[in-house]
């Protein structure tokens, strides 16, 4: 199993980034919460400001888990934890995705996400 966070972070007039996977990435071409695996010993929370300057240069401020899911792809079977988190800075470039958008959570379920993300898109739009 691969332990996976995944971070909802939310701007200052709150809306959501999402990201999509580029094309060649598994998944390619789903949208996610973008987040990295954890590497030995690392907290959920330090994983993503780590996984989120190197994927897109901005800094985070993870706050609160909102949930975990276990799902499976095929043989490969992840422990995806998400965070609610706050936007502090920097200007988003894309290394793993090849494009992203800032929404409001009612638009989240206009977009086709990784099945992994989906619980979390749920959970969202319940709360709105």
């Amino acid at each position: 199993m691969i332990k996976v966070a995944a971070a909802i972070i939310e701007n200052d007039e709150g809306f959501i980034l999402i990201a999509r996977r580029r094309k060649g990435k598994s998944q390619e071409g789903l949208w996610e919460f973008p987040g990295g695996k954890l590497e030995e010993g690392e907290d959920p929370a330090a994983c993503l400001k780590r996984e989120l300057m190197e994927e897109m240069r901005i800094e985070i401020a993870p706050y609160e888990q909102l949930s975990t899911n276990d799902h499976r792809y095929g043989d490969l079977h992840i422990h995806l934890i998400a965070y609610r988190a706050r936007f502090t800075g920097g200007t988003i470039e894309l290394i793993d995705h090849d494009d992203y958008r800032w929404v409001r959570i009612k638009e989240l379920k206009e977009f086709q996400f990784a099945p992994a993300d989906i619980k979390f898109v749920e959970l969202l739009s319940q709360s709105c």
